[in-house]
């Protein structure tokens, strides 16, 4: 915990410094929600295909998942998903004439939530 997943546009790829992201929004997480550190993971997972509306081209599109254990107040979930936000426009630099559409959600993890590290 947290869990989080930054899905993105294939042609976002050159312009999102994704480890500076990660690293900045782990840092986030610890200051916000009382992460430890080492517990934050995220997974980016690039998609092929974007369409907005009936374009399916000049748009890009990042959208970052966060799974939290619950516990978290509404206002600790509003400001780390505005954190987010604030990190994704200093990170993701989208090519000229391309629109990006960034969002963020925080939700808790489901309680049937387990892991193991091996």
């Amino acid at each position: 915990m947290p869990q989080i997943t930054v899905d993105y546009s294939e042609s976002l790829a050159d312009g999102f410094d994704r480890p500076g992201f990660a690293r900045a929004l782990h840092a986030a997480v610890v200051e916000i929600a009382a992460a430890k550190p080492p517990a934050c993971k995220t997974q980016f997972r690039r998609g092929e295909d974007t369409t907005v509306g009936d374009a399916t081209g000049g748009h890009a599109v990042v959208h970052v998942t966060l799974g939290l254990l619950a516990g978290r107040s509404e206002e600790t979930r509003a400001r780390l998903t505005e954190a987010v936000l604030d990190l994704l426009r200093r990170h993701v630099r989208p090519a000229e004439g391309l629109a990006l559409h960034a969002s963020a959600e925080v939700r808790d993890l489901d309680p049937s939530y387990r892991k193991f590290d091996a």
